[in-house]
């Protein structure tokens, strides 16, 4: 697949966290449901702590035609009230271990595999599920199972939702099975627990910045960057960060409610 010059664009509008509602031709698609308030949320023996609530609540963002949940097993990329909201939702894309845990409309959408949603002018989105790993080679076991997102159509952009990815070796292979991209909203911040020390759960800023070189993505939304105590770099260090790569023209850095036509 290669960048196309669409007739239609993406519209992203960014809640907070990981989740954001994108608009393609039509067809609504939000991002890992994230809706609860500030505060502690366990995990395990541990916790993590969220800093902000999301800008719209589950009722201003209304239906959708599909949740694409890169995975269901952590609060901060699913928590109570967006388990609440994905229920209702006619379609959920996820892993199969989501499918096992959740039941209801999720549908688990493998590597490669691909299901087309219709648009209202009679043609399909296309969504394929992609890898993602959520932290160092061989941790697997202990991070979880995460999936990311190519979207794609006639006529339409090419747009790659990562997920909690922090493998550039992951990037690389999708950028060279899918790429070049139009655009692409890389979960960022560099997450960092005590479950596996000073290792990255998502990109870093400079990996990041470094990904977007791969992907030849013309435009990048950072998503999962802010609003929770283990992330170690937000927007600062992905500005700098693509401004040392020569890209931060096409860094497209949202505040929290803000929308965007690209």
């Amino acid at each position: 697949m290669s960048a196309s010059s669409s007739s239609g664009g993406v519209t992203v509008r960014y809640v907070g966290g990981p989740t954001a509602l994108l608009e393609i031709a039509g067809v609504r698609l939000l991002t890992d449901p994230t809706f609860d308030p500030p505060g502690d949320y366990p995990i395990g023996e541990r916790k993590l702590v969220k800093t902000a609530g999301a800008a719209l609540t589950p009722e201003e963002i209304g239906p959708v035609d599909a949740v694409l949940l890169s995975h269901d097993h952590h609060p901060d990329n699913l928590d109570r009230a967006g388990r609440a909201y994905t229920a209702g939702a006619p379609l959920v894309l996820s892993t199969a271990a989501a499918r096992e845990r959740l039941g209801g409309t999720v549908r688990a959408l493998a590597d490669g595999e691909q299901l087309t949603l219709p648009r209202p002018d009679g043609g399909t989105l296309t969504v394929t599920g992609v890898p993602a790993q959520h932290g160092p080679d061989g941790t697997e076991h202990l991070v979880g199972e995460v999936t990311g997102f190519v979207l794609s159509g006639a006529g339409l952009p090419t747009v790659y939702v990562s997920g909690d990815n922090a493998s550039l070796d992951v990037v690389r292979a999708i950028a060279e099975r899918f790429g070049p991209f139009d655009v692409a909203l890389l979960f960022a911040g560099g997450a960092q627990t005590p479950l596996l020390g000073d290792a990255y759960l998502t990109l870093p800023s400079d990996r990041a910045a470094e990904a977007a070189g791969l992907l030849g993505a013309r435009q990048v939304v950072p998503l999962h960057f802010e609003h929770w105590g283990h992330f170690t770099q937000g927007s600062d260090s992905l500005v700098e960060a693509f401004r040392r790569a020569g890209i931060e023209d096409r860094l497209r850095l949202l505040k929290p409610g803000e929308r965007i036509e690209l």
